[in-house]
């Protein structure tokens, strides 16, 4: 099923929703500069066993509107809140990679969890993606500043560039032009609108607000946002489990499918 939500006077975000009627749900939040379909096959995993897989695209990417305005993580994580709302969602698995996992690591802090049983954060941009005098992880901000002005200059190649860096083993180039078939679905300036958020938000203060089981999965040869940021997340997390992904890279959502796929099951049903 595939529908749209209203999230404000102007912009629906797109929902793909499959198996509407089943009891369990994930929800699935994607990163930066993708969309829904980066997790095909994991909600295939899913799908197959009856849960209910529900995929969005952000305001910005895919099938979704396309706003000016609207893309730092409170924005993202209020456009949550309004789809779990319209949805009328509870006890449901939240789900995030990336910048996904930033959105959703501000929506439980922002909402006190409104909604959510059981959070994943996959390869999350969290706490911060950028470093600082107290933050020695990350990209410099130079080379995020470089990043934007690539983007702004020519997305395409960038986008190509980007791919380059997502992946730890050996990739086909039919992969790699699905990840480019995915970004060039955003438009421009949500693209940059995000790397902007992901340049200059931090999340050390919602990290301590998150109290449901925690599930962190992360490639150990994660480029984009390097494995410490894993280690920071369980230690700040009160009740979070690490699950290491010693063969993935920041694409672990395809590289290491089988074994994201085994961990989220065990979890849910450990956490039920």
């Amino acid at each position: 099923m595939k529908y749209y939500v209203k999230v404000e006077k102007n912009v629906k975000i797109f929902v793909e929703d499959t198996n509407p009627d089943a009891e369990n749900t994930i929800l699935f939040i994607h990163g930066w500069p993708l969309n829904h379909n980066m997790y095909e096959y994991i909600i295939e995993n899913f799908a197959s066993k009856g849960y209910r897989c529900i995929a969005i695209d952000l305001r910005g990417y895919g099938k979704s509107d396309k706003p000016s305005t609207g893309y730092d993580y409170d924005r993202m994580a209020n456009d949550i809140r309004h789809l779990i709302e319209s949805l009328k969602l509870n006890n449901i698995t939240l789900m995030g990679h990336s910048m996904g996992g930033a959105i959703s690591t501000r929506y439980m802090s922002k909402y006190n969890a409104h909604g959510v049983a059981r959070l994943c954060l996959l390869s999350a941009a969290v706490p911060k993606w950028v470093q600082s005098s107290d933050w020695k992880y990350g990209y410099t901000l130079d080379q995020v500043n470089d990043l934007i002005d690539n983007f702004r200059n020519d997305r395409p190649k960038s986008i190509r560039t980007t791919s380059e860096s997502f992946f730890y083993q050996f990739t086909s180039q039919g992969i790699l032009d699905w990840f480019f078939d995915m970004s060039l679905e955003a438009s421009g300036w949500s693209t940059i609108n995000s790397l902007m958020a992901l340049r200059d938000e931090e999340l050390f203060d919602d990290l301590k607000n998150i109290k449901v089981p925690t599930l962190i999965l992360h490639g150990v040869h994660d480029k984009v946002c390097p494995y410490p940021f894993a280690e920071y997340m369980n230690d700040a997390i009160q009740n979070s489990t690490l699950v290491p992904l010693p063969e993935g890279g920041h694409g672990a959502f395809y590289e290491c499918r089988d074994t994201i796929n085994k961990s989220l099951e065990d979890f849910i049903n450990q956490t039920k």
